[in-house]
């Protein structure tokens, strides 16, 4: 395996897959196609736009837009520059990015123009114009405050510049072309000298992901977590030279940019990116890409399966799909096997704060298991299933999920009590999730302790979606669970107490929901009640409003 002893980080991989795969396709947007070599030139001028604008090693640089050519070009020549990447949800609201930009501080952000109909950079002027916030996690230190910044966002002193991948920005932003061409003056040596001292020990990206705590965490990984983890990944999905491979999965996700950028550059396959997913582009694409690779949730394959048009698309090269985030349906599998003729159907598990991986299946596993399980431990990972005591639970009992290995983060960023929270001292990760281990080692979620549920391949967390409800003035309180949605998988179900004499209509509360949070955490449905279950310490019992 070659992982970080020969690439050190993800500037060699980079280099290393220019030379290595120098005229193969790298990624196709449209009618542009990119070799291998050209990518590695185009993220090298990226890398000296980035040096040029001052960033430096170990600064934080964020990338707020879908998946596109632009946004592989602007990650990876971040990181070259030494930089720590920081990936925008691109549901997120304005406040809920400007909540991360500001407890990452981030120097630079790469941003879309106007996408879904939105314009972030307009979102972003909304938001930054506030403080960003004053109730970060335990531990973690007070939230810059507003105020004259070097950066055009005032909510947001820290962010230097703001970048926006388009060929119009407004006067005090840049535009992509013009911060590319500030970059000439920095030479190649000087670019390679400085992702050449980036070690495998260097942390690579944080990802944001919510707790119970309802604020969103940074999970810290390294260059050496991300390579040997996608190297694996690659090996055990049959990943190889010349693959083409649809990325639906948002890049901003580790399994978007991991076990697709990074997995891709580490075979020599062929990028497909698509921005959003819809059904009729994915049928589109894999029959005029001649895709042959396509991970993604349950809902995207079975949403493939079940289209009308399905057998008007030649869909005959797809030969891999990897899925997970939820239960999958035996049938899917077979489904896809004799319908669709794909040989190797797997399912994974994975969370952030594991690097994205931590259980998946092998090819030639029974149907049976890639449909019931998420597969055994990856290599140089161990999974433990516990008791409420700590002990372990016996073969086909559930307990609490626990992981460790080079693939668990040494911490969240700059937040030593969460950190304390999920890492035990002998290196243990609490995963807060729910599992059976069965005889052969082969993993089954089946609950979350965090109450999380999943909507249409999306993790929703009630404890954020919560605080968000409490902010409307004529909400007193509030519980969220996650219901079964046939689309879906799951969505979110508000139980919900009016402040007297409200007359909050649930129409109303979802309305001013999809202003305010991100689509997948808006809930669909709204029950009002006059109290909600509570026990004896005063928590509220979710069992409860589950059986209603």
């Amino acid at each position: 395996m070659r992982g970080d002893l020969e690439w050190g980080g993800v500037p060699g991989l980079v280099r290393w897959a220019a030379d290595r795969f120098a005229d193969r396709e790298a990624v196709v947007e449209g009618r542009t196609s990119v070799s291998y070599a050209e990518l590695g030139a185009r993220v090298e001028r990226a890398a000296a736009a980035c040096m040029a604008s001052g960033v430096r090693v170990g600064d934080r640089v964020a990338v707020w837009a879908p998946n596109t050519l632009d946004w592989i070009v602007s990650a990876l020549g971040a990181v070259s520059a030494g930089a720590v990447l920081v990936p925008l949800n691109t549901r997120f609201k304005g406040a809920e990015a400007v909540y991360v930009l500001a407890r990452s501080r981030a120097r630079l952000l790469f941003v879309t123009g106007t996408f879904l109909g939105t314009s972030y950079v307009a979102a972003l002027r909304r938001a930054a114009g506030e403080p960003p916030g004053t109730d970060p996690a335990p531990g973690a230190g007070p939230l810059p405050a507003p105020g004259a910044g070097p950066g055009p966002l005032p909510g947001l002193p820290h962010l230097e510049q703001v970048v926006v991948l388009a060929d119009d920005a407004p006067a005090d932003l840049r535009t992509w072309k013009d911060f590319l061409a500030d970059g000439e003056g920095v030479g190649r040596d000087e670019v390679r000298r400085r992702g050449a001292g980036v070690s495998g020990a260097s942390p690579s990206d944080i990802i944001f992901t919510s707790g119970t705590t309802g604020r969103p965490k940074g999970a810290l990984i390294t260059h050496a977590q991300t390579l040997r983890g996608y190297e694996i990944w690659s090996d055990l999905a049959g990943l190889r030279e010349g693959d083409r491979y649809l990325i639906v999965n948002p890049f901003f996700h580790t399994f978007g940019y991991k076990a697709g950028i990074i997995a891709c550059l580490m075979r020599g396959a062929t990028m497909v990116p698509q921005p959003v997913f819809d059904v009729d582009a994915v049928l589109a694409n894999v029959a005029a890409e001649r895709v042959s690779v396509l991970p993604g949730p349950p809902t995207l394959h079975q949403s493939l399966l079940d289209h009308p048009a399905r057998d008007a698309h030649d869909l005959s090269a797809l030969r891999l799909v990897v899925t997970g985030a939820a239960v999958v349906p035996l049938r899917l599998v077979e489904r896809l096997r004799t319908e669709l003729g794909v040989d190797t159907v797997l399912t994974a598990y994975g969370l952030s704060e594991a690097s994205g991986i931590v259980t998946m299946c092998r090819r030639g596993d029974p149907p049976a298991v890639i449909a019931s399980t998420s597969g055994r431990a990856i290599p140089g990972t161990e999974v433990r299933v516990v008791d409420p005591s700590g002990a372990p639970a016996a073969p086909g009992s559930p307990g609490e999920v626990l992981v460790r290995g080079f693939n668990v983060m040494g911490g969240y960023f700059e937040d030593a009590a969460a950190t304390a929270e999920v890492l035990t001292p002998d290196g243990w990760l609490r995963t807060g999730d729910v599992g059976v281990l069965d005889t052969g080692g082969n993993l089954r979620i089946t609950d979350r302790i965090k109450d999380m549920f999943i909507v249409g391949g999306f993790n929703a967390y009630p404890a954020e979606i919560e605080q968000l409800l409490g902010l409307h003035p004529e909400v007193a309180d509030v519980a969220v669970i996650g219901v079964p949605d046939s689309r879906l998988g799951e969505v979110g179900r508000a139980y919900v107490v009016r402040r007297p004499h409200s007359a909050l209509t649930a129409d109303e509360l979802i309305a001013w929901s999809r202003r305010e949070m991100a689509n997948y955490k808006v809930p669909r449905t709204i029950a009002f009640v006059t109290a909600l279950p509570r026990n004896a310490s005063g928590k509220v019992v979710k069992g409860e409003l589950r059986g209603r």
